[in-house]
């Protein structure tokens, strides 16, 4: 007995994780949907969160499009297609890039700041003073940070593209591609339905991210040592969620439009 529950209780604490996450996800979903949110709190989240990562996600993410223009540059001038700079540049930074890097780093941000700040009300009991008063931490706590996430997310991510689509157009100009050939393929290769289809999935990469950063918050035990093991554990688990909603969201998305 004690060998079959060493053997099955990674799997039972990872399907427990999940049901956690499903179970916050339907609590803050309905609290949405019925109005029942405190507005005022998730304007400070969204202020907060979103504003306090959106220069280190532009720098990030612009920085990041400037090496990809520097690389593809380099190659497809050395093949005569330097035509093509703007185009793959714009593509890549819209798809993959940029949701992906500043999901990242939204979570490496402000994933890490909710994570410490409820488990810090986690272990000075905070959370079951809410509890005795009637007030449901969900509703409290969790769905305003989830709703500030899924708003401001987007919009990061809009900003963060624009900065690393002008990040490679200073990197290829190094390379003696022209600012116009640079434009011109940008605008003939990528689409309204690319920047689409990018930002479709910040939407379950920042529900993810509020969802585990507050689950590790409010889950939090043993004092000031538990809120720092939670909140690297909420980063970690976050970082991994977002790579892997990525595939299976990439291959969704590369479906419906082959047969859409």
């Amino acid at each position: 007995m004690v060998r079959r529950e060493s053997l099955f209780s990674p799997f039972n604490d990872f399907f427990s994780f999940l049901g956690q996450l499903a179970f916050l996800f339907w609590e803050s979903l309905c609290y949405v949907a019925r109005g029942a949110v405190s507005y005022r709190h998730t304007v400070a989240q969204m202020a907060e969160a979103g504003v306090g990562s959106l220069l280190v996600a532009m720098i990030t993410v612009g920085f990041s499009g400037a090496v990809a223009g520097l690389y593809v540059g380099v190659q497809l001038v050395k093949y005569g297609q330097q035509g093509y700079v703007g185009g793959f540049v714009g593509k890549t930074l819209a798809l993959e890039i940029a949701p992906v890097i500043t999901a990242i780093v939204f979570s490496a941000r402000s994933g890490s700041s909710m994570a410490a700040e409820l488990g810090s009300m986690q272990v000075t009991e905070q959370v079951d003073a809410l509890r005795s008063m009637g007030v449901s931490p969900t509703r409290y706590l969790v769905a305003p940070r989830v709703l500030a996430t899924v708003i401001m997310l987007p919009l990061i991510t809009v900003l963060a593209n624009a900065a690393g689509v002008l990040g490679g157009a200073l990197a290829v100009m190094s390379n003696g591609i022209s600012s116009t050939a640079y434009w011109s393929s940008f605008k003939a290769f990528t689409t309204i339905q690319d920047q689409t289809q990018g930002l479709l999935k910040t939407i379950p990469f920042a529900i993810l991210i509020a969802l585990i950063s507050c689950r590790q918050g409010l889950t939090t035990d043993g004092g000031a040592r538990g809120v720092g093991r939670a909140t690297t554990t909420a980063v970690v688990f976050a970082i991994i969620a977002v790579y892997v909603a990525d595939y299976f969201l990439s291959t969704m998305l590369q479906d419906s439009l082959m047969f859409g």
